[in-house]
């Protein structure tokens, strides 16, 4: 990635947003539109996220905005235009998912990006799994992970025709080469990329990959999730990857007890998503995908703190972050343990 894409984007003023945004959804709409309540939900690097409301002739419409570009993924990351395109077909498709309303062209000012409807519910790992509210949702999310799950491993790929391939070997030699531009010698990681590229699983059939189907980027409520976020890192894939990336131990948020983020356990996940699937699941492929995605992020941790460290962006969060690079050493010796 360059280091104009590592910078973060100036913040925006919600003002300035304003009357781009009443513009653009007047076109859309075919009537004259007022917006209120615009505020920033996240302070991101680059893309950004903002709730406002739309006073329409049919009533009050809560919309989200997503714009610019998330560049913490070294690059990996889909333009916001492609996670539009991404988005809609899994929403066609019956997956749980926010539906957009409008893919944000240039005429319109605001940059890349695209409005989607906003669904209310919450998204703080934490609070999901602490707040008395969701005991209930705790209870059934890893069936319905399962289930969705196996829908946006139904998506008919000739609906997200372009999108690239990423197979086990292609992103191991990826994440090799970025682990090797930090010139840093961790015994752990290096045993774990060889171990890695000894056992990939083998892939009998490729699907939409989310690509970050985790604890934080689901929407809860009451009765459990309600739909999936961030699409920005989907591909074509194993499905298995999806499975392991959500029992990574750093998605489980403490609740190290409850593999399946922190909320649930394997046998739930497996059963549900082999019954809406008819796709049997491979334990051993599931921890391979486990063990990759725990060397992934840190991996991306390391990345974090590589951004302060070489005065790209001080940021004592990024700082932080790299902290964790000792527990995804841990992680990582007890998946193989394991094993």
């Amino acid at each position: 990635m360059s280091e104009a894409a590592a910078v973060a984007a100036p913040t925006t003023r919600a003002e300035d947003l304003l009357a781009p945004l009443e513009k653009a959804l007047s076109r859309q709409f075919a009537e004259p539109v007022t917006i209120a309540g615009l505020r920033r939900l996240t302070g991101g690097a680059a893309a950004q996220t903002w709730a406002f409301s739309a006073m329409t002739s049919q009533g009050e419409q809560a919309l989200i905005l997503r714009r610019g570009n998330d560049a913490s993924q070294f690059g990996g990351a889909l333009s916001k235009s492609q996670e539009a395109y991404v988005l809609g077909a899994a929403v066609a498709a019956g997956v749980p998912a926010p539906a957009i309303v409008l893919k944000l062209s240039t005429e319109d000012g605001l940059g890349e990006g695209f409005i989607m409807r906003h669904i209310a519910g919450e998204t703080l790992p934490q609070k999901i799994l602490k707040d008395p509210r969701y005991a209930v949702a705790r209870g059934k999310m890893a069936g319905q992970c399962g289930d969705i799950l196996a829908a946006i491993h139904a998506v008919p790929l000739k609906t997200v025709t372009g999108l690239h391939r990423a197979l086990a070997a292609d992103q191991i030699a990826f994440y090799r080469q970025a682990y090797d531009g930090y010139q840093q010698s961790l015994p752990v990681f290096e045993y774990a990329f060889r171990w890695l590229a000894e056992h990939i699983p083998l892939c009998t059939e490729e699907t939409l990959v989310h690509g970050d189907f985790r604890n934080g980027n689901l929407i809860v409520d009451e009765d459990g999730v309600r739909a999936v976020l961030d699409w920005e890192l989907s591909h074509i894939g194993d499905p298995m990857e999806d499975l392991g990336w959500l029992c990574v131990n750093s998605w489980r948020f403490g609740r190290i007890d409850k593999p399946v983020g922190g909320f649930g356990d394997r046998d739930s996940l497996y059963q549900a998503y082999s019954q809406a699937s008819g796709r049997q699941v491979d334990p051993k492929a599931v921890t391979f995908w486990e063990l990759f995605g725990v060397l992934k992020w840190g991996v991306i941790c390391l990345y974090q703190c590589d951004m302060h460290l070489s005065g790209r962006e001080r940021s004592l969060e990024r700082v932080a972050i790299g902290r964790r690079v000792s527990e995804c050493e841990l992680d990582i010796l007890d998946l193989l343990r394991g094993e």
